[in-house]
Formats: C-alpha cells, sequence, structure tokens
C-alpha cells in the first residue's frame, strides 16, 4: 500500500516522509520546489532521504515527483498510477506575512491545488485524506487555550483564510461522498531542517550573523511551539483513526464534527511559550546575545497561539514529548552542522 505525501521536500513533509520510512511504509512523495525560500535546503532534504534509503537498505519504499498540485493533469495521472488509499496533503503556499504580498499564490495552490486533491482523492477512492490546516485559522482568540470546538469564523489574513476554507471544502466532500477526511491544526512546527522563514530560523541566523532580530507586537507575543518530532507523531497516528459516519449526530455547533466521516484535529504541545522566553533558549544555546529591535505588531499577525490537545490526546493517544528547551537544543546543533559553525 503506497502512501502519498504532498509538500515532500518542504520542512513537515520530509520529516513525516523519515517518519514513515522507519515504519516501513512505501511512499511516493509530490512537490514543486518552488522558490518561496532557499531551493538548496529543499534539494538537501531531498539528498538526505535518498542517503537514509540508501544506509537503511530501504530501496524501492520511496520515489519523488516534481509536480505541482494546482496542475490537475499531472496529479490525475499520479493518483490513476499508484491508486492510494492514504493521501497525507502537507502542500501549501505557506507564510502569514508573505500572503499579504502575493495572495494569488495562495488562491492557486491552497484553494485550487486543494481542490484538486479532493477530487482526485474521491474519483480514485482513497480510503483517509489527511490534510494541513492551521493554528492561523482562530484568528485573534482571547480565550485560551483553543479547542477544536471554538467559533473559527474570522481569520484576519489571507493564509488562514485558505485553510479554514480547506476545512470546508474537505467537509463538503465528506458529506457527499462519505470520503473520509482528516484536518490538522497545527501549531509552529519547529525543529532540525526548518523553515527559513520561521521565527527560530531567522533568529538564530541573524544572532550568529551579528544582524539585528526583528521582535514585532514588542515581544509580547506567545506561540505553541510543536517539535516536528512529535508533529510527525500525531501526523502518522492520524493513518489509522479514520472518522466515520455518524448518523446519531444531530447539532452541528461544533466546526471540528460531523455525521459525516470527517474530523479536525489540534496538533501542538499544549503549552504556549512567550516569545521573549524562546528568544532568550536561543541566546543561551548559541551562547550569545543578539541585537534587538522591538517593532509594532505586523499586520496579519495573531498575538498568541496555544492548543488544547485533549482530542488528540483521546482520540490519537497524542502525547508531546520534546520541551522548548530540548528542541531548540536540537535545532542550534543541526544548523551548526548544516551551516558548518564551529
Amino acid at each position: 500500500m503506497t502512501i502519498l505525501v504532498t509538500g515532500s521536500s518542504g520542512f513537515i513533509g520530509f520529516h513525516t516522509i523519515l517518519g514513515l520510512l522507519k515504519k516501513g511504509k512505501k511512499i511516493i512523495g509530490v512537490d514543486n520546489i518552488n522558490s518561496y525560500y532557499d531551493k538548496k535546503l529543499k534539494y538537501s532534504r531531498n539528498k538526505f532521504i535518498l542517503n537514509f534509503i540508501k544506509k537503511n537498505n530501504l530501496k524501492n519504499k520511496y520515489k519523488f515527483i516534481r509536480a505541482d498540485i494546482s496542475n490537475n493533469k499531472i496529479l490525475e495521472k499520479i493518483f490513476k498510477r499508484y491508486k492510494f488509499k492514504n493521501v497525507i496533503h502537507l502542500a501549501a503556499q505557506a507564510g502569514v506575512r508573505y500572503s499579504l504580498l502575493n495572495p494569488s499564490l495562495y488562491i492557486k495552490s491552497n484553494l485550487v491545488g486543494f481542490g484538486n486533491i479532493l477530487e482526485n482523492s474521491k474519483k480514485y477512492n482513497v480510503k483517509h485524506l489527511i490534510y494541513a490546516s492551521s493554528s492561523s485559522v482562530y484568528g485573534e482568540r482571547f480565550k485560551k487555550p483553543f479547542l477544536e470546538k471554538d467559533p473559527v469564523n474570522h481569520p484576519i489574513q489571507l493564509y488562514a483564510a485558505t485553510k479554514r476554507s480547506n476545512e470546508l471544502m474537505a467537509h463538503a466532500y465528506s458529506h457527499l461522498f462519505n470520503m473520509p477526511t482528516t484536518g490538522i491544526r497545527f501549531f509552529t512546527a519547529y525543529g532540525p531542517w526548518g523553515r527559513p522563514d520561521m521565527a527560530l530560523f531567522k533568529f538564530t541566523k541573524n544572532i550568529y550573523k551579528n544582524k539585528t532580530i526583528k521582535i514585532f507586537n514588542k515581544g509580547q507575543h506567545s506561540r505553541d511551539f510543536t517539535y516536528i518530532d512529535d508533529v510527525v507523531d500525531g501526523i502518522i497516528k492520524c493513518i489509522g483513526k479514520v472518522p466515520k459516519q455518524n448518523n446519531k449526530l444531530k447539532s452541528f455547533t461544533d466546526p471540528s464534527k460531523s455525521n459525516a466521516p470527517f474530523r479536525i484535529l489540534n496538533i501542538g504541545n499544549g503549552k504556549a511559550v512567550q516569545l521573549k522566553s524562546y528568544i532568550k533558549l536561543i541566546e543561551d544555546n548559541i551562547k550569545k546575545k543578539g541585537k534587538k529591535l522591538f517593532l509594532k505588531k505586523q499586520k496579519g499577525d495573531v498575538r498568541d497561539t496555544w492548543a488544547n490537545i485533549s482530542e488528540a490526546k483521546k482520540i490519537l493517544k497524542y502525547k508531546p514529548k520534546i520541551s522548548s528547551e530540548k528542541g531548540v537544543k536540537k535545532f542550534i546543533e543541526w544548523y551548526k552542522w548544516y551551516y558548518k559553525i564551529n
């Protein structure tokens, strides 16, 4: 049984593939390797996967296909050939702030591309579609921690709007075609091989280069930082937990549940960490103070994120294991190794 992982050269996709390979799964990875951030990092991830396969004698367990999910002609050929039973859809145009600058890319990848994933999953009888949503859908909520049943009708930027749209589109397919779908609301994934546009990567890079780190909202943000191994653990546990139709359910006030085979889950660490504390962890590991520039809150940024993970614990037996202290240390060790810093 072959699993499709889209966004396979991205941060979460790369780690998900490694996690699946360790469990002996057969995988097709799809990614368009766009230029949103350094392509070299994406190619390095691909090379690392191939070396991992060679080292562990996993020949024929993985195949990479460079393709854009917004091109349905190519995507349908992939679905038709491999007849996936499980799809893990992680491809998307990422980034909150970038969505203010290039909204058309988000429409193309996150809406058109996701529509193609849904239609092909229906057409080729996928048994479980797992897809990436985001904590961004919660918007500016003052009630914390965030629960899946909370109202999510007021996204404050286009990125969040596309992710909430994905959840609604998935529900329509689950309802109409009895197609099981699980949307995962990720909370600030971080760790080795992470994205250069994320705070941890940017702060680390600038501290090493003696450049100023820009701290928005004067450092008053907090985030539910979730280490990548915990994220992957949640994704993989989702595969076997297929949502089922529930005709007994008559109330539809909870946006994360339905009488259709549809589910939405938070995957986070279950703790909120102040950004200032997080920066101190970075400085302590680098053993160097950063030059800080405190700025006002940026348009589109949410002040806080904090996941209630009780549903994931109940359904998946999900239990995050890596603290911010350990996670930041692991990232800095990787960063020094990858960029050859003594």
